[in-house]
């Protein structure tokens, strides 16, 4: 979906105040006071008004359009943004065909994704449900992340170096490694740019990135996803991302990949392109345990993808470096305890990769 291609025509119901903008509308001007109306239809990336009606002592917590993060509370309007997810240590939920006034739904992630539940990590408890008040209206069409999002250049982009970090899961430290490598290239003098591509949307690793030294960010949700759910090629957006990244002239883009290689997130997808393979500098597989690791190396090298790191809860001790050193012959390091030696082996590869 487009919104050159939208043609949904809706009226105006009613002008609605709302308590807390989450995150993933951050693209769109948009303020507290939203006119709502009632589509025929809705599709993913539509902006809705909801009301909260339940608690969550686990999870409780909506990410705002700074960055911030609110307390959510019983009979808080949120505005949110329609979409799917499909997460293993969290929640599952898609966007329903058809949805009316007071019809129940779910908040499904910390950045405002809103849609209906249909299974959970043990560990959250059940999700925040909330009511559906309607969708916001603008200009007599039902208002999409689509409508602000990046323009496309899906191809003949020039890429710098990518430094692409994947794990075998959610929390497999991914996040940790990505933040360790940003930190380090920037205290030796590289302008890095940071990228997710994959995952659910929210802000919070971006700035977690900015926050380590990266001069500036992008992901999926800029190009107008709520989600990489159900998005079979993830190539396009990846261009157009590294495309307006470029403009900006980093020496390098450090990549997350959100989630595991495989997965409704599509991740592994990313390297069925020659093209993305080929700027790839530096790939750095995070994995829980040496299992993981065999697996992960595995499905890259289906898709001839080579792995040139390990790192993640598998390194955390000197064992487990000698280990994946023996049995895989590969390098490692552990981004906590030892920064140093992973920013070494992973400029060693870009050295190696620009001598080509």
């Amino acid at each position: 979906m487009s919104a050159k291609t939208d043609t949904r025509k809706i009226k105006t119901r009613e002008t609605i105040t709302v308590d807390k903008l989450s995150s993933s509308t951050k693209r769109l001007d948009i303020g507290f006071e939203v006119e709502v109306g009632d589509p025929k239809d809705h599709q993913i990336g539509d902006l809705v008004v909801v009301r909260t009606l339940t608690d969550n002592a686990h999870y409780n917590r909506l990410e705002l359009r700074s960055g911030r993060m609110a307390r959510i509370k019983v009979h808080d309007v949120l505005l949110g943004v329609l979409g799917k997810r499909r997460a293993l240590k969290g929640f599952v939920g898609d966007v329903p065909a058809k949805l009316q006034t007071g019809d129940k739904l779910h908040l499904l992630n910390l950045g405002g994704l809103i849609g209906r539940c249909s299974g959970r990590f043990h560990g959250l408890g059940r999700p925040i449900q909330v009511e559906f008040l309607g969708s916001v209206v603008r200009n007599g069409k039902p208002l999409n992340i689509q409508q602000a999002a990046l323009e496309p250049h899906p191809e003949n982009v020039d890429f710098p170096p990518l430094i692409i970090v994947a794990g075998t899961a959610m929390n497999s430290g991914k996040t940790q490694v990505i933040t360790e490598v940003i930190k380090q290239f920037t205290r030796n003098g590289y302008k890095v740019s940071g990228a997710k591509l994959t995952g659910v949307a929210a802000q919070r690793d971006l700035l977690n990135m900015e926050d380590h030294g990266a001069v500036e960010t992008l992901s999926f949700l800029d190009c107008g996803f709520p989600s990489t759910v159900g998005i079979d090629d993830i190539g396009p957006l990846t261009r157009t991302i590294l495309h307006h990244l470029n403009k900006n002239n980093p020496d390098i883009v450090a990549i997350e990949l959100g989630d595991g290689l495989l997965g409704d997130y599509n991740v592994a997808n990313l390297f069925d392109h020659d093209d993305i393979r080929r700027a790839c500098a530096a790939m750095i597989l995070c994995a829980g345990n040496f299992v993981g690791a065999l697996g992960g190396i595995h499905v890259l090298r289906e898709k001839y993808m080579p792995v040139n790191i390990v790192s993640g809860p598998c390194t955390d001790s000197k064992m487990g470096v000698k280990f994946i050193k023996k049995q895989f012959a590969l390098p490692s390091a552990n981004a906590i305890n030892d920064g140093e030696r992973l920013f070494e082996l992973v400029q060693t590869q870009i050295e190696q990769w620009r001598n080509g």
